[in-house]
């Protein structure tokens, strides 16, 4: 729009309807006799008992010893669990609305 020579802009400013917070959770847990680290991830989304998904890394004896990279690799695991979880309970959720196959891509 431009009025007396100055150009303006409208901006659209978006409404959420119904916004909400889910809270993820993960423990880690090194287990230096083993050389392994184990993850588990909790999503509290307000459902009476939360998603638990769980992930782990493995040391190998020539590797060297560095817990950060146990650390991610299964948190990354545990998350990527986590989302498979949600991605079934959401066709699940679909199937008994439509009474049709759901047909999910990531």
């Amino acid at each position: 729009m431009k009025a007396s020579g100055i150009t303006t802009t409208t901006k659209k400013v978006l409404s959420w309807s119904h916004a909400r917070t889910w809270r993820v959770e993960i423990d880690i847990n090194e287990h230096d006799d083993e050389r392994r680290t184990h993850a588990v991830a909790r999503l509290y989304s307000g459902a009476p008992s939360p998603l638990r998904a769980e992930g782990q890394a493995r040391r190998r004896p020539a590797d060297r010893e560095v817990p950060e990279i146990g650390d991610e690799l299964a948190v990354a695991r545990a998350l990527a669990d986590l989302a498979h979880q949600l991605l079934e309970a959401g066709a699940g959720d679909i199937e008994r609305l439509t009474h049709e196959p759901a047909r999910l891509t990531t």
